[in-house]
């Protein structure tokens, strides 16, 4: 199992589970800060159609490229689900955001073969490692 650090140093394209039209909350502010780093973002919202200058997708079973890294920002209860829509779509890892931890999400991931990070903030580990990504063509 690879360290945070090391699975955000290995995706480019992250879909992010909780993303949020409030750039007050953690799913507004962080996916734009990860965006401004250089990594592709891809907004999974029901309830939005574009974020980040970036069409939204309901599900990530609607995401019709390849997904590096799911980063979640959705209660606990629903990460078990996220995890398998993840493993569906052959997400290479997945991240639950701080104060979000679930036993039932990390044995799916594990069971698919995904890297698994639970109550960690990629802002943080991005800024904290100065992870940067060549900006998308």
């Amino acid at each position: 199992m690879k360290s945070p650090e090391e699975v955000l140093r290995a995706a480019r394209t992250i879909a992010v589970v909780g993303a949020s039209r409030d750039p007050r909350k953690a799913g507004g502010s962080v996916p734009a800060g990860l965006q401004q780093r250089g990594f592709r973002i891809i907004p999974i919202n029901p309830f939005a159609d574009e974020l980040f200058g970036e069409r939204v997708y309901r599900t990530l079973l609607d995401v019709p490229e390849p997904v590096d890294l799911v980063d979640v920002f959705r209660p606990a209860a629903d990460a078990p689900e996220v995890a398998r829509q993840a493993a569906a779509i052959g997400a290479k890892a997945l991240w639950l955001q701080l104060d979000i931890r679930s036993e039932q999400a990390r044995r799916i991931a594990e069971a698919a073969g995904m890297d698994y990070v639970e109550d960690q903030c990629t802002a943080v580990i991005s800024a904290l490692y100065q992870i940067r990504k060549a900006s998308a063509a």
